[in-house]
C-alpha cells in the first residue's frame, strides 16, 4: 500500500484467551471506534476485524485469520493502525497531535517564535512546545487566550504569549 499515512489508534498488549483475541490499549479520545472498524493495519498488513468489544480500559478484538492464542502471541506489542482517511472527524477548531507537531509559531505581530516541536498532554490543557532556532524551548497552554489560530494548510499558527513569557 505504498503511498498511505498510518495513524496509530492502539497497542497490542497480550492475547486475551484462546481462541486468537487481543487486548488493546486505545490511543485515541474515540475508544468506541473500535466497535465500528471494519479493518486495521499491523505492521503494513491490513486485517479484517471479525469482533470487537469494550472491556475496562481495553479492547478485546479479533481478527479474520488469527484463530489461536498462539497466533495472536505473534501480534503482542504491534501498533493498530488506520489510514488517514479512516481517522474520526474532529469538530470545527480541533486538530490531531501529530498536525500541530511541526507548525511554525507566530505572535500576534507576525514575529516567528518558533517551532511546534512537542504537545504535553495534561489533566486540564495541553501544551505546545515551541523550540526557537536556538534551541530555546517555550510552552504555551493551548487554550484560546493563547491560542489565536491555527492553519493546517499553511501550517502556521499564532499565538498570544502571555506578558511573563521571554521572547
Amino acid at each position: 500500500m505504498a503511498g498511505l499515512d498510518f495513524f496509530t489508534i492502539g497497542q497490542i498488549v497480550a492475547p486475551h484467551g484462546v481462541r486468537g483475541d487481543v487486548r488493546i490499549y486505545p490511543d485515541t479520545d474515540f475508544p468506541k471506534r473500535f466497535l465500528q472498524m471494519k479493518y486495521g493495519y499491523i505492521d503494513g498488513k491490513k486485517y479484517e476485524v471479525a469482533a470487537a468489544r469494550l472491556h475496562k480500559r481495553v479492547v478485546l478484538m479479533k481478527f479474520v485469520g488469527v484463530d489461536d492464542r498462539n497466533a495472536a502471541e505473534l501480534l503482542r506489542g504491534k501498533e493498530l493502525q488506520v489510514p488517514r482517511e479512516d481517522l474520526m472527524p474532529l469538530k470545527e477548531g480541533q486538530h490531531y497531535i501529530f498536525d500541530i507537531i511541526g507548525m511554525t509559531a507566530y505572535d500576534l505581530q507576525d514575529v516567528k517564535l518558533g517551532t511546534v516541536t512537542d504537545v504535553l498532554r495534561t489533566g486540564s490543557n495541553d501544551v505546545y512546545v515551541v523550540t526557537d532556532d536556538e534551541g530555546k524551548e517555550m510552552l504555551f497552554a493551548a487554550i484560546p487566550d493563547v491560542v489565536k489560530s491555527i492553519d493546517e494548510e499553511s501550517g502556521k499558527m499564532v499565538l498570544d504569549p502571555p506578558e511573563w513569557v521571554d521572547e
